[in-house]
């Protein structure tokens, strides 16, 4: 059983204008758009399976990468954070989401200009959270939420970040001191004191898994990752992200847990 124990999830439908989503590999091509309904659907039940109520969110067609909810947002135990995107496109998906939280939440905080902070630079682990510094997330927004980590009993550990887009596109926490790690971040010394299961390079997409209470779930089309996962005795969930892989987001990405 994992330390941390979720019960519900947000998540925003695909929009149809997810082909202009941001993307930094044009070579896998545009999304189809009903192939990522369906894979969005699968995703959903995945979470269901995980033990999760989920709320479904509707599309906001004016944001094309509004599906990935987890960047507007950061759900901790203790408040709710509503961020602020890096990516200007991105800006306005923030919007409505105090409200949405605020059924879960009694406290709301949120990052103020000129930081920036997006929830994939962030991950949990216990009470503890590391930021990654980013293109999305900068110095400022980082040691915001810090401050407000530091007020609401929990801590906060800025991250310098190779060349990636998120720190969990980087990594990913496993529970129970387990830390799946993309090779381009095996010089960080701060994670030492995690029990590393290693990415290869050909399938770093896979360092974006994701754990919820007893299982892990883990992108389709990555048997060296899943092979690994399953050899510490997780047991595991396969969900095909080939849509989403193509505007840059992965498995975290599509929900808020708490």
């Amino acid at each position: 059983m994992s330390s941390s124990m979720f019960t519900k999830a947000i998540v925003r439908r695909p929009a149809r204008s997810l082909i202009k989503g941001i993307s930094a590999h044009p070579e896998l091509g545009l999304p189809d758009y009903a192939l990522a309904q369906r894979q969005h659907d699968a995703y959903i039940a995945a979470l269901e399976r995980c033990g999760l109520t989920v709320e479904v969110l509707p599309a906001l067609e004016a944001y094309p990468d509004s599906c990935f909810v987890e960047d507007v947002a950061v759900c901790t135990r203790n408040f709710a954070l509503i961020t602020r995107p890096g990516a200007a496109s991105r800006a306005g998906e923030t919007a409505g989401m105090r409200d949405i939280l605020s059924k879960h939440y009694k406290i709301i905080e949120g990052i103020e200009a000129p930081g920036t902070l997006e929830g994939g630079d962030v991950m949990m682990v216990a009470n503890s959270f590391y930021i990654g510094l980013s293109s999305r997330t900068n110095a400022e927004g980082a040691a915001q939420f810090i401050r407000l980590l530091d007020r609401h009993g929990l801590n906060g550990h800025t991250v310098a970040m190779p060349a990636t887009l998120h720190l969990k596109t980087g990594m990913s926490y496993m529970e129970d001191g387990i830390l799946l790690v993309d090779r381009a971040f095996s010089e960080h010394e701060e994670f030492n004191g995690f029990s590393w299961i290693d990415i290869a390079p050909d399938e770093s997409y896979a360092a974006n898994c994701l754990r919820i209470n007893d299982y892990v779930i883990v992108p389709v089309g990555y048997p060296k990752a899943l092979a690994a996962i399953q050899a510490r005795g997780l047991k595991t969930i396969t969900v095909d992200m080939s849509e989403y892989r193509k505007i840059d987001g992965g498995l975290s990405c599509l929900s808020l847990r708490f």
